[in-house]
């Protein structure tokens, strides 16, 4: 997951509050936010902290980072997760889809990706 900027920015002004408030609030440095918006992935706790001072969920200020995918790749997927739908009809296809999606992935992705997807779910709750 990313950290979008635009996003943030975007949330704070319909908040009336700009980027610096933000971030003095969240208690991040602008160096410290730059560095994770230039990152393909971000610490959850400074995440937390900026969309904390934003009073907004932190999965409204994250992006996953776009992968492009071949024709082939996707079909196959598609063909696979339908196969196992068909299967186990009580499935979810996303949750297929998902598993599918980090068996392509190193361990490490996979674990990072799976904790950034529970914390995502805890969090709107």
């Amino acid at each position: 997951m990313r950290l979008a900027h635009e996003k943030v920015r975007e949330i704070a002004r319909q908040k009336g509050t700009t980027l610096a408030a933000c971030l003095r609030d969240a208690g991040v440095s602008r160096t410290a936010y730059y560095s994770l918006v230039r990152k393909d992935s971000v610490l959850p706790k400074s995440c937390h902290a900026v969309a904390d001072a934003l009073g907004v969920p932190v999965t409204s200020i994250l992006e996953e980072p776009v992968v492009p995918l071949s024709q082939e790749v996707i079909e196959a997927r598609l063909e696979e997760a339908r196969a196992v739908c068909a299967e186990f009809p009580e499935a979810n296809f996303e949750n297929i889809w998902h598993v599918l999606t980090l068996e392509q992935l190193t361990p490490l992705e996979r674990l990072n990706r799976s904790l950034m997807r529970g914390r995502r779910v805890a969090v709107q709750r």
